[in-house]
């Protein structure tokens, strides 16, 4: 009887142990999901970075990062983000292309919310604009 009762016990505390470990999960908070070029020249930089925190208790593994477009390329991270530390991804638009920006960038990764959608907006003015 007493080795019935030590093997429940410990088959009981085994399986919480695993269902504890089961429930860890990562969570990514951008400081904005929306990069606002303003109105910008030209030929200037396209580059801007989403800055990222992983505030869940599971490291933070970013999939994917895909453009709605191929005038943007953005850039994840290839390693892991561990709990309590941040990351960023890189988006460069071809400011080449004269008149607005209003781009999607769809980030797949193993967070709470595994598919969120950043965007990009502004304008590129042509070369003879003031």
């Amino acid at each position: 009887m007493m080795k019935k009762t030590v093997l429940m016990l410990f088959v009981g505390l085994l399986s919480v142990g695993i269902y504890a470990q089961e429930t860890a999960t990562a969570k990514i908070k951008f400081k904005s999901e929306t990069i606002d070029y303003g109105e910008i020249a030209k030929g200037s930089d396209g580059v801007r970075v989403f800055e990222f925190t992983n505030t869940g208790d599971a490291p933070l593994v970013i999939t994917n990062v895909k453009s709605s477009c191929g005038c943007t390329i953005p850039k994840k991270p290839d390693a892991p983000i561990l709990p309590g530390e941040t990351g960023e991804i890189q988006v460069k638009y071809d400011t080449k292309r004269v008149g607005p920006i209003r781009k999607a960038i769809t980030v797949t990764s193993n967070s709470d919310t595994p598919t969120k959608v950043l965007k990009i907006k502004g304008t590129v003015k042509p070369d003879d604009a003031k």
